[in-house]
């Protein structure tokens, strides 16, 4: 390689190198455990993912002036609400109101398997509805105090980042059979990014993990190891599952100051309930002490904490300087060997054109 070749090279890679050594070690590694799930999928563990709510509507009128009962899936963002798909609250003629439309609507909420007794059953009582998009607030009857809520993404997630779902939805569509009594989860890519949705595709255990029917109003959330889950969008419409195309979901970030002017701040990181001062046997969706402050929206979901010795500032700024100092050695070098070079006739040498 020529010397003003190599030069370039060094010149083109130091601030690479330089950037990788003070930003610190990279992404960690996923975090062992149980593959993902919804349809083509797994079960959730017990006790993951406690912020998970199944929304139940028994007597929803229908066109002919009947009744139907039918549900979703949500997630507790607030002691005594719930986030859901816009559309799970809609009137016969398909419009999306903001009050409750079925005779009764309930959730259900810290129970992963739903045939056991665990977690919270409350009624729903209210409704609020996006003015930008398909996502709606459910007020409970009661506050559920002893569940972190998920935590609000205020900032675009990344394309091509990974964040995972969970449901209570269909495993296989119109088989109203294959609703699932156990918390599903999945891991999912997202691919694109409009105003008020984010486009969603299948990543694992298969590309054809897919939301199905029940699932409208699932969270899609980013989690690093027992921190609080954070928001990304909920499922809102997509292709029959299940399947490997884009599913559509609601976006957060540009809804936050509305969730928030409805729903209210999430306490100071200081302050501590009763609840949240109990310790947990398990480490799951609902840690035991205040929920530290989220992760950067569209980093990978279920991460590790392990950082490594990288991660300690004073490790980072030597090894830069060693860098810097064997980059200044090899430039000298190669400045030299160029200068005599240029000393000695040059024979049978021809540079090609650009």
């Amino acid at each position: 390689m020529r010397p003003r070749s190599v030069t370039m090279l060094l010149v083109v890679l130091l601030p690479a190198v330089l950037a990788g050594l003070l930003a610190g070690p990279g992404a960690p590694a996923r975090a062992a455990g149980p593959p993902p799930a919804i349809a083509n999928g797994q079960d959730v563990p017990p006790g993951r993912y406690g912020f998970a709510v199944k929304l139940t509507m028994t007597g929803i009128p229908t066109p002919g002036g009947g009744r139907r009962d039918s549900s979703c899936t949500g997630a507790l963002v607030a002691p005594r609400w719930v986030i859901t798909a816009g559309h799970c609250f809609k009137t016969s003629q398909g419009a999306h109101v903001s009050r409750l439309v079925a005779r009764l609507t309930t959730a259900t909420a810290g129970r992963t398997d739903l045939t056991g007794t665990a977690g919270h059953r409350v009624e729903v009582v209210a409704v609020r509805q996006s003015p930008t998009t398909d996502v709606a607030l459910a007020k409970l009857a009661r506050p559920i105090t002893d569940i972190t809520p998920v935590r609000l993404s205020r900032t675009p997630p990344r394309i091509g980042a990974i964040v995972r779902l969970a449901g209570y939805g269909l495993t296989v569509d119109d088989d109203e059979s294959s609703l699932a009594t156990r918390l599903q989860t999945g891991q999912f890519k997202v691919v694109s990014l409009a105003r008020g949705y984010v486009g969603m595709t299948g990543h694992a255990p298969r590309a054809t993990t897919s939301p199905c029917a029940h699932d409208s109003g699932g969270p899609y959330f980013t989690q690093r190891g027992d921190e609080a889950a954070v928001l990304v969008s909920v499922v809102s419409h997509g292709p029959s599952c299940p399947h490997a195309r884009v599913d559509l979901s609601g976006r957060i970030d540009t809804i936050a100051g509305w969730i928030t002017g409805i729903v209210g701040r999430p306490a100071p990181s200081g302050s501590r309930s009763p609840a949240a001062a109990r310790p947990s046997a398990r480490p799951s969706g609902r840690p035991s002490g205040p929920a530290p402050s989220p992760p950067a929206a569209g980093g990978s979901a279920l991460v590790s904490g392990d950082e490594g010795p990288g991660a300690d500032p004073a490790v980072r700024t030597a090894l830069a300087a060693i860098v810097i100092a064997g980059f200044g050695g090899v430039l000298a070098l190669v400045l030299g060997n160029r200068r005599r070079r240029r000393s000695h006739p040059r024979s049978g040498v021809r540079r090609h054109r650009r």
